[in-house]
């Protein structure tokens, strides 16, 4: 107990002690502080807490009645730790210990386009991935289309190629932190469909697909940050495939599966900084397309998706990215489907939409450093198949 000074033989002027810190949950430039009261609470009963936030330099407060304490104001992508206080009539007791390190992210998700009711969609939808809910409009792309890739930085989605009613050759961004609809970023080479992205914070890798000439090895990049057209990468190894998912870590980007005359089980990644071909990584657990990717910075994970007979199936599997070999069951989705939208956090992966048979506006989640069947998150806007979906704190990011 804290004494705040008085007459000799008074000791009414005591403030709380430090609470016990609990957790620090970063969110959007803001983090929640848990921390349980003390049991010493002064001469005075406790009328709040306080609860500050430090980078070493600044210092960013906030009060609440209970535990926890939200601090809001903080800056996304930088490291913070917190301390809460209790008050009561005399004034603010002492600091508690400092929690662990936590770094605010936007955690947004990104659902775009589709094929919706028999008609192409523009709808851009958002979640926040460390929660669970419906997703809520965000705005437009430029044209209503489905089957386009995504890529995306901790603060851009980009969005290139896809069906019009034709193939496409646009690429198109959106601010991910605000909502609105999409500008005009640049060009693909050739105009395509069923394309596949993977990328970090500064390159994005664009599997061409299905061009105006064919099924296509083609990975062409962009640079994220700034706009203009892509520019040739290297080939896949595999000369005639489409229809593949895409993910990455900071370094590797992998395109899994796909359609090359059959249905395809392979596996190959190249690495993002540099150009050139790309390199064999291993097989899925079973040939197949319209499957969907997503990972942390670790570990890649594709679910669903159509194999022979054009079943549609509820496996999700694993790979390791650092590595090589071949997929590992992960899991089931809530039931077979393909053509979903794709994306994660750097912990949680989701599962968007897709085709069950009928058009579907489910979202799902996993745990990616575990395994196990996905769990219901909510639902999209609208119910729709062959999007796309990117975030701003994927596994490329980390």
């Amino acid at each position: 107990m804290a004494y705040k000074g008085g007459l000799i033989g008074n000791d009414n002027l005591y403030v709380p002690d430090a609470p016990t810190i609990g957790t620090a949950t970063a969110g959007n430039a803001q983090v929640s502080v848990t921390f349980t009261a003390p049991s010493d609470v002064g001469n005075d009963a406790i009328t709040g807490y306080g609860a500050s936030a430090t980078d070493g330099t600044n210092v960013i407060g906030a009060t609440g009645s209970s535990s926890p304490v939200t601090v809001t104001g903080l800056t996304n992508g930088t490291s913070y730790t917190a301390q809460v206080w209790a008050i009561n009539d005399y004034g603010n007791g002492p600091l508690s210990a400092a929690t662990s390190s936590f770094t605010p992210a936007l955690n947004r998700a990104l659902f775009a386009g589709g094929l919706a009711g028999g008609s192409n969609s523009n709808v851009i939808d958002y979640v926040t991935i460390g929660t669970t809910g419906n997703a809520i409009d965000f705005g437009n792309l430029t044209a209503s289309k489905d089957s386009l890739a995504a890529v995306s930085s901790d603060s851009r989605g980009v969005f290139a190629g896809g069906d019009v009613g034709s193939k496409s050759n646009v690429i198109e961004y959106v601010t991910i932190a605000s909502t609105g609809n999409a500008q005009d970023f640049g060009d693909l080479s050739e105009a395509t469909q069923w394309s596949a992205g993977a990328g970090n914070d500064v390159r994005g890798i664009i599997h061409l697909g299905d061009t105006t000439s064919g099924n296509d090895a083609t990975l062409e990049y962009i640079t994220i940050a700034s706009t203009g057209n892509s520019t040739d990468f290297g080939d896949r190894t595999v000369n005639d495939v489409a229809y593949t998912a895409g993910f990455a870590s900071p370094s590797r980007a992998v395109f899994e599966t796909g359609y090359s005359s059959t249905f395809s089980n392979i596996i190959d990644y190249v690495t993002i900084a540099s150009t050139g071909n790309s390199t064999d990584f291993g097989d899925a657990t079973a040939a197949k397309y319209y499957a969907s990717g997503l990972s942390s910075s670790t570990r890649g994970v594709i679910g669903g998706g159509r194999v022979s007979g054009n079943s549609l199936i509820n496996v999700i599997e694993y790979i390791t990215i650092a590595s090589t070999g071949n997929g590992t069951d992960f899991g089931d989705l809530l039931a077979a489907r393909a053509n979903m939208g794709a994306t994660s956090s750097s912990t949680r992966g989701l599962f968007g939409g897709g085709n069950t048979g009928s058009v579907d506006n489910v979202i799902q989640y996993i745990t990616i450093a575990s395994t196990g069947n996905s769990t219901d998150f909510g639902d999209l806007t609208v119910s729709r198949r062959d999007l796309t979906a990117c975030s701003s704190e994927h596994g490329g990011l980390s």
